[in-house]
């Protein structure tokens, strides 16, 4: 329910108003959204900016924001409902809820237990390129992690963890049989009347009343972005949101679970997401946080003697923050639309302290310093970059050699390719621009998050260009995507041709068709899968020294091999 402010709250917030303006046009951030709950009632709403520059058109308290990583609080909470009808333990292993789970890390893939995948301590860094624009089902991405390298051990360091969210979103849909959406809908939006608020940034479109996403450029320039569409990942970040909505979120996690009279997440539970369960690293920078640990969902904190559950959330043109602050009955809501804005932060800490009676923290100066410091480091290294660089090579090859699809078991397939505006690396729907740096290196660039990646390219024995490899993430060795064959010696009807029974010196060598794979039986030898090379080759997947190449007649037909293994060459006639 919203209410007038009392005297105190007004009084309290005096000038906040105008300061709220002030960071807003500091900050160049077209549209921003307020909500303050106190004691179960609004107690302060206020909409300044615009949700769409072109047009002008003004944001208000029902405008829609994606929310981005304020949706893992969602996530935790029904799953909190689950374990409160008996139908989930926190503590049981995922594989009790989803038997296929796996991660690369054998102990973690037995023991990790649903707490593990929202406390962000399964040992995987981020590895967020593998789902970003990625069209993928959650059971295709929750198969592909068990391919992913991990950079600490299971449960001995906090990690922000996405794709774990994500997971823990599949574990509601095994359990309950409905998709991640439904049961929050259902169990959450539902009961707390959030009748604005969507999973897909396509349902927001169609409300008048959504705002668009903007980018700020190094240059300083702010221009209108697409969305990014979550798909797979939207238990970690997918949420739709207006401050209006979240007010009464806000205030069913200060009631204890309870919303209108309706107990929608237990006491207990309420409880068990606001307390730390994971420590994360420490922050002396400034000597009003103190130690910060995670919680379900939430970060937890000490402010200036008081507790602070907060979830932040940054999104493609979108930044938000959703504050508790439990003992004193407030929460605070602020939501804009602009990229990896400081505004969220600096406004709620600003109401904070304003409630709290507290001299306020200079967190605006802060986060000026901080963007300054982020702004000269990194021309240092652009700096850095560039004396590095050798500008007198060339790459080892001509560059139509390096066109092609190269694959990894987790990432999926990358592709570089060639335009008339030059080479350009396309993966999961994204074009990556792309320029030669040295020798058989390339920078690709990531413009939605204004990162480059430098993409090296390795070649074989045969000097023929068979691997890319590209530090995708930061916390593990680079990523490394093996050469496909050509599409079209990946065709079934073309592999069907060298299935077949061989006769090899008297003995026998046959090769089977199964599931798009040639496999070859050499005699007293493990079966090998062949691996087109180049029209009518293959090698012998992870075996070096053996090659097939076939024979082919007038009318098409395969007619012989020729077996290259270590120490020889043996033909081998067609039966």
């Amino acid at each position: 329910m919203r209410a007038a402010p009392d005297a105190s709250t007004l009084e309290r917030l005096a000038g906040f108003d105008d300061f709220a303006r002030a960071v807003r046009d500091q900050w160049q951030t077209p549209g921003v959204a307020i909500a303050v709950v106190r004691d179960g009632e609004v107690v302060y709403e206020h909409a300044l900016g615009v949700r769409d520059v072109a047009q002008n058109l003004e944001v208000t308290p029902q405008t829609l924001f994606a929310i981005a990583s304020c949706t893992k609080a969602f996530t935790t909470a029904a799953l909190a409902i689950l374990v409160d009808e008996g139908r989930l333990d926190w503590d049981l292993p995922v594989r009790e809820y989803v038997p296929s789970f796996r991660l690369q890390d054998p102990l973690a893939t037995e023991r990790i237990t649903t707490r593990d995948l929202v406390c962000h301590r399964s040992g995987l860094p981020r590895h967020d390129l593998l789902w970003y624009g990625s069209t993928k089902s959650r059971s295709e991405l929750v198969q592909r992690m068990r391919h992913l390298e991990r950079s600490t051990d299971f449960r001995s360091t906090w990690q922000y963890q996405n794709l774990m969210y994500m997971t823990a979103g599949y574990v509601i849909e095994q359990i309950t049989g409905q998709s991640w959406e439904e049961f929050v809908q259902d169990r959450i939006f539902a009961p707390l009347s959030m009748n604005g608020s969507t999973f897909a940034v396509e349902k927001s479109r169609q409300n008048p009343d959504h705002a668009l996403p903007y980018k700020r450029e190094r240059d300083g320039t702010v221009h209108e972005i697409p969305f990014y569409s979550q798909w797979g990942i939207s238990p970690a970040g997918g949420i739709n949101s207006s401050v209006r909505d979240l007010a009464k979120w806000v205030t069913m996690h200060l009631n204890e679970g309870r919303w209108d009279g309706t107990q929608v997440v237990s006491e207990s539970q309420v409880r068990e997401m606001h307390t730390p369960q994971m420590v994360m690293p420490p922050n002396d920078k400034y000597p009003e946080l103190l130690h910060p640990s995670y919680g379900l969902g939430w970060s937890i904190r000490g402010y200036r003697g008081h507790d602070l559950v907060q979830h932040g959330g940054n999104i493609d043109g979108f930044a938000s923050l959703v504050t508790l602050l439990p003992r004193e009955n407030i929460g605070v809501v602020v939501l804009t639309n602009l990229n990896r804005s400081p505004v969220p932060w600096i406004l709620s800490m600003s109401i904070c302290d304003r409630l709290l009676e507290l001299p306020e923290a200079p967190w605006n100066d802060r986060a000026q310093l901080e963007h300054d410091e982020t702004k000269e480091a990194q021309r240092r290294s652009d700096e850095k970059d560039t004396g590095d660089r050798r500008t007198d090579t060339l790459p080892s090859h001509s560059i139509e050699n390096y066109t092609g699809e190269y694959e990894h078991p987790a990432y999926g397939v990358i592709e570089f390719v060639l335009r008339e505006g030059g080479p350009l690396v396309l993966y999961n729907g994204i074009e990556f621009p792309t320029v030669h740096y040295q020798y058989d290196t390339f920078v690709v660039t990531l413009e939605q998050w204004d990162q480059t990646f430098k993409a090296t390219f390795s070649t074989n024995a045969r000097g023929e260009v068979e691997s890319l490899r590209i530090p995708l993430e930061p916390e593990v060795r680079d990523i490394s995507f093996a050469r496909l064959p050509d599409r079209a010696l990946r065709d079934r009807e073309y592999l069907e041709r060298f299935a077949g029974v061989y006769d090899l010196s008297g003995e026998t060598m046959t090769i089977t068709l199964r599931d798009d794979t040639l496999r070859v039986q050499l005699p007293h030898r493990l079966p090998l899968v062949l691996v087109p090379s180049r029209e009518n080759q293959f090698t012998a997947k992870g075996v070096s020294g053996y090659e097939l190449a076939f024979v082919v007649d007038a009318e098409g037909r395969v007619v012989e091999a020729t077996i290259t293994q270590p120490g020889a060459v043996q033909p081998a006639k067609r039966i």
